[in-house]
């Protein structure tokens, strides 16, 4: 009983020093860094990165954040599209996600707050904006892939019945 006691608190501050403490008020200086213009409003941080119009949106209790960008409307693309896109999202769009919410598909980076690197969150701004500018084509966020199946695969024909 003990020794899993110690090993849980030994576990338990390995996990508290590695820790990031981000916060929006450095997240802010991230991405004012990075961006061309940045704009804050309530718990949301809107910017323009290498002209595409990015969202960063936090909630401190959850300790949750993401940074999103609209990609295109649902009925602008057809299914091929959006079963490429989840094909992606195991091969090709590595730390993103391609969503779909509100009939637009999104880009979308998702992270605790507070375990965020100021490398990180870079990363996320720059993966975000790759993965929409790759929608349609290449679908990645870096020039890392999966090995695998990334092609989508068509259901073979029917054969037909022969007759006796």
């Amino acid at each position: 009983m003990r020794k899993g006691v110690f090993i849980s608190f030994l576990l338990g501050a390995i996990l508290s020093l590695s820790a990031q403490n981000m916060n929006p008020d450095l997240l802010f200086d991230i991405i004012e860094k990075e961006s061309d213009t940045v704009r804050a409003t309530g718990n949301s941080y809107q910017f323009v990165y290498e002209d595409a119009m990015l969202v960063c949106i936090f909630d401190e209790n959850a300790n949750r954040m993401r940074i999103i960008t609209p990609i295109v409307k649902r009925e602008e693309i057809g299914e091929e599209e959006l079963l490429n896109a989840l094909v992606a999202n195991f091969h090709s769009a590595l730390d993103v996600k391609y969503a779909l919410s509100d009939e637009i598909v999104w880009s979308v980076f998702t992270h605790p707050l507070q375990e965020l690197s100021e490398y990180q969150v870079i990363d996320a701004i720059r993966q975000v904006y790759a993965a929409a500018l790759t929608f349609g084509t290449s679908y990645s966020s870096t020039s890392l892939v999966f090995p695998g199946n990334t092609k989508k695969v068509e259901k073979p024909s029917p054969k037909p019945l022969k007759k006796t």
